[in-house]
């Protein structure tokens, strides 16, 4: 069987945030087959400027769709920011929406996980990435949620924790089997 290629997006730009860390989990424990590459340029793009999406894009923008394209799902791992998305993510959201209608993860699938330090491991942050991701063109597994208090991992990376390590490597075996 050929791998499944995963384009896995980190809400937050910081080295050691346990977004970071649960991206990095989900990429170790991936069922075999199955291949994550967290992607490292969101802090790069400039903000979303129709002016400037054209063929002469950003190189950073050129970039993001060609991973999204040859990605055959995504993963996003995203915190929650004042009770929201943060906006290195909703600006990535915005580049891989156009060209409006036929952005580069059209109709694949995606699923949103994540923690955070509020007590509901930013649910309204998940939820909010899923309907803009929804907008934008690929298909949302609604069915894949997984929202972690950060005080769930006791200032320890995710891996140290079996049942955090196991909701994850199946948040991402769920989402491998919605690739057709």
């Amino acid at each position: 069987m050929a791998d499944i290629k995963v384009l896995t997006l980190v809400g937050s730009l910081r080295a050691a945030s346990i977004n970071r860390q649960l991206a990095e989990l989900a990429a170790e424990s991936a069922p075999d087959g199955v291949a994550l590459t967290v992607y490292d340029g969101l802090g790069e793009l400039p903000f979303y400027n129709e002016d400037i999406d054209n063929d002469a894009a950003p190189a950073e923008v050129v970039a993001l769709r060609a991973a999204a394209a040859q990605a055959d799902a995504a993963l996003v791992v995203t915190p929650e920011y004042n009770g929201s998305i943060p906006g290195v993510l909703k600006n990535a959201i915005d580049w891989l929406s156009r060209p409006f209608g036929n952005g580069a993860l059209k109709g694949k699938p995606l699923a949103v996980i994540g923690a955070s330090h509020g007590q509901y491991g930013g649910v309204w942050a998940h939820d909010e990435t899923r309907k803009s991701f929804g907008i934008a063109g690929p298909r949302v597994v609604e069915s894949i949620k997984l929202s972690l208090p950060a005080k769930v991992l006791d200032d320890k990376h995710p891996r140290e924790n079996a049942q955090v390590a196991a909701a994850v490597r199946d948040a991402v075996g769920k989402l491998a089997a919605e690739v057709s």
